[in-house]
């Protein structure tokens, strides 16, 4: 009887083991409760306002080019419907991109018609609206490491691993479930590692083929999808992660109308053949993040720590931050030489140190400080406002310090013109950027983004080297 009660509490603690969801990157946006809109009224209004899975992966255009997985179907559907519309009653698109989680909630307030995750949802959240016929049926998860590691084809192999996973993964719920097996055989764990809300399943791949996160649990579709563009990683399709399940959008409750509608078209829609051209194209040589804490780079971050400190304290901003800066301008390298006059481990360019009193950048002591004292600069001057997170901020001061800040807060403005929230660069401002500049300002960002939280992950172990 003991033995059986211990067992039981274990698989409850299991059950309830970390948040499922991540912390919002920046301030959600809500709308009160309305009715909803079926297609009588969707063909009256001549909109069609459609909730995307804010990821890159799901969504989104660079330069006019989409490379967002559900551009092409919900542009089908968008031809497919004025098909069949009679005389003035064509219907646009309207993009409403949320974070993964946000989409259902967003759905049952009528922020949107039709939810479009491009991902599997958890069964258990999808009961308070209706599913469509499957976009994709019999999708696997897959478990993806980097090439050259180990390879699982066992679920007990798994046994005392960290996975990550991003906020709202499909996956979270399949392995609680295989920790519950686990535990029956006394066995470890799976640990599972709720990544920083900023990244999206895109970065979590990229983090993984770099060595960052050891492995991580997507639908096989994206998996195979990414792995044309990140030819390091490891797709191990040999192990059995759960029962495939169908990717699925969503309307609420009381729009028959136009559930019967999308079904109709998914039913019969084929994706075209070169559908990933542009994404392909275009990617290719953008994920390229690499591990910043290999044995080298450790070194060099520990000679250097000192100087990070001291004049990120004097800033206020996380050392980490000039450390994740310096890695992506110089890879630590206070010799490197850039265009325009750019140079020494910040890249910083003599022009912007003289604007913030700083005239010998040569040094390191002199590099760090004109960096540290220009983003300070940046930061004061133009987003200071408290109802941007202090994460969203230094985003919105690394695509000034890249693009100028002028043009990012232009493009503030131009986010919110188009309904999207300019107090967060992730996801939201930067769907701007991307589609007046193109990707390599968001992937300066992203970049840096990823070492810092490389970087974060081992802050005691980084500053306990600091005190000896």
């Amino acid at each position: 009887m003991l033995r059986y009660l211990a067992t039981l509490l274990l698989m409850l603690g299991l059950m309830t083991v970390g948040p499922a969801f991540a912390r919002l990157p920046g301030p959600q946006q809500a709308m009160p409760a309305s009715k909803a809109r079926d297609l009588e009224q969707i063909r009256s209004n001549k909109v069609l306002r459609v909730l995307v899975n804010q990821s890159r992966n799901s969504s989104g255009e660079i330069k006019g080019e989409p490379v967002g997985i559900e551009y092409y179907r919900l542009r089908g559907l968008e031809h497919y419907l004025n098909a069949r519309a009679g005389d003035g009653q064509q219907i646009r698109l309207k993009i409403i991109p949320r974070a993964k989680e946000q989409l259902l909630g967003a759905l049952q307030r009528g922020e949107g018609d039709l939810a479009a995750p491009g991902e599997l949802l958890d069964p258990a959240v999808v009961g308070a609206v209706s599913s469509s016929a499957p976009v994709l049926d019999h999708v696997p998860l897959l478990l993806v490491g980097q090439k050259g590691g180990r390879s699982y084809t066992r679920v007990e192999q798994l046994s005392g691993r960290t996975i990550a996973l991003t906020s709202a993964s499909a996956a979270g719920a399949v392995i609680q479930q295989i920790n519950q097996q686990l535990a029956l055989r006394k066995r470890p764990p799976i640990k599972i590692e709720w990544v920083d809300a900023t990244l999206a399943v895109e970065d979590v791949l990229e983090m993984v083929q770099a060595g960052i996160y050891p492995l991580t649990v997507v639908e096989r579709p994206i998996a195979q999808r990414w792995a044309r563009v990140m030819p390091k990683l490891r797709l191990d399709t040999r192990l059995q992660l759960g029962q495939p399940q169908a990717m699925r959008w969503y309307v609420r409750r009381d729009a028959t109308m136009l559930l019967a509608t999308v079904d109709r078209f998914l039913q019969g829609y084929r994706a075209p053949e070169n559908q990933d051209a542009a994404f392909e194209r275009i990617y290719r040589r953008q994920y390229r993040v690499h591990n910043p804490l290999a044995h080298k780079d450790r070194q060099r971050l520990s000679s250097l720590r000192p100087v990070l400190q001291k004049h990120g304290a004097a800033q206020q901003i996380d050392w980490l931050n000039l450390a994740a800066l310096a890695f992506k301008e110089s890879t630590l390298d206070p010799a490197a030489r850039g265009s325009g006059g750019a140079h020494g481990l910040m890249q910083i360019t003599p022009s912007a140190a003289q604007r913030v009193g700083v005239s010998n950048t040569a040094t390191v002591e002199g590099n760090v400080q004109a960096s540290a004292r220009y983003l300070a600069l940046i930061r004061r001057k133009f987003f200071s406002s408290p109802q941007i997170n202090e994460r969203e901020r230094m985003a919105f001061v690394l695509a000034a310090y890249n693009l100028g800040p002028e043009r990012v807060q232009a493009m503030r403005a131009e986010a919110r013109k188009r309904g999207l929230n300019g107090n967060q660069w992730f996801f939201q401002t930067e769907r701007v950027a991307m589609e007046q500049v193109g990707m390599g300002p968001v992937n300066f960002v992203n970049s840096v983004n990823k070492y810092f939280l490389a970087f974060n992950r081992e802050r005691t172990a980084l500053e306990r080297v600091a005190k000896r």
